[in-house]
């Protein structure tokens, strides 16, 4: 898999890609913690994984969907409104019979009836096109959001490393200012104690205390992120930093900082 420095780039593709066995990750993983050549092409290939993903295009609608809305509505059944005739009644009597005003009033009441069912059925097919429209727009957005963010020139981007330790863990911050829109990536994270979880930070240039962006807690394999998380726009960051916090996470960092970048 290696030569006698450095990891080939197809291997190094796949470890990115967590398509290799656990025994293979091991073996570059600790390759890694001892190589900064390698392990910055695995953080380049990571980023450009993820622009790949989000040049997608995005699906419209199905093709058609509007004209079966419409001929759904139009199928839908409904009952023939019923007349009641009149009997003609002796010319020399001259009286019409008194039963014919309460069947004209139950022939109205039942053809009320059945329209306001339709309404209903109506009411229920639009809200369920409303419902399914609105998802696709907010899924929409979301992936624009972050495709805004990683192409950005503007975008800040941060590597994080251990703080006087063996640079083994690793993350990535992108950061849009004006936005407050922040992208974290971290790899080869520690596991946590129970009821402890990872805190992001931002530090602020203007000297005011850091802010809390999310926590996150790693997987099996060490890896975690943090997408998009509530942040005001307009903060300038002069740095970004990772603590170990108690769950459901704090309003202020608890020293020591286990990840930091600048």
């Amino acid at each position: 898999m290696t030569n006698a420095q450095h990891i080939s780039s197809e291997d190094l593709a796949l470890y990115a890609m967590h398509a290799l066995s656990a025994e293979e990750s091991a073996g570059i993983q600790e390759h890694l913690s001892s190589c900064q050549l390698c392990s910055e092409e695995v953080a380049q290939l990571r980023g450009d994984m993820a622009l790949l993903a989000l040049t997608v295009e995005q699906q419209p609608l199905p093709e058609g969907a509007g004209d079966r809305f419409m001929s759904r509505i139009a199928a839908a059944p409904k009952k023939p409104s019923t007349i009641i005739p009149f009997e003609s009644a002796p010319v020399q009597k001259k009286r019409i019979p008194t039963f014919v005003p309460w069947a004209a009033a139950a022939a109205l009441a039942a053809v009320c009836i059945s329209l306001g069912i339709e309404n209903r059925n109506l009411a229920d097919m639009l809200n369920s096109e409303a419902t399914q429209l609105s998802r696709l727009t907010a899924s929409a957005a979301h992936a624009q959001q972050i495709a805004d963010v990683l192409s950005a020139p503007s975008a800040q981007r941060v590597t994080l490393t251990v703080t006087k330790h063996p640079a083994e863990p690793s993350a990535h911050a992108v950061y849009l200012q004006d936005r407050g829109a922040l992208l974290f990536e971290a790899d080869n994270l520690k596991p946590l104690d129970p009821g402890k979880t990872y805190e992001l930070w931002v530090i602020p240039a203007n000297g005011n205390a850091p802010m809390p962006a999310g926590v996150f807690k790693p997987n099996a394999n060490g890896y975690a992120s943090v997408v998009l998380p509530q942040l005001p726009p307009g903060i300038a960051a002069k740095a970004f930093g990772v603590t170990i916090e108690n769950d459901p996470g704090a309003n202020t960092p608890t020293l020591p900082i286990v990840l930091a970048g600048s």
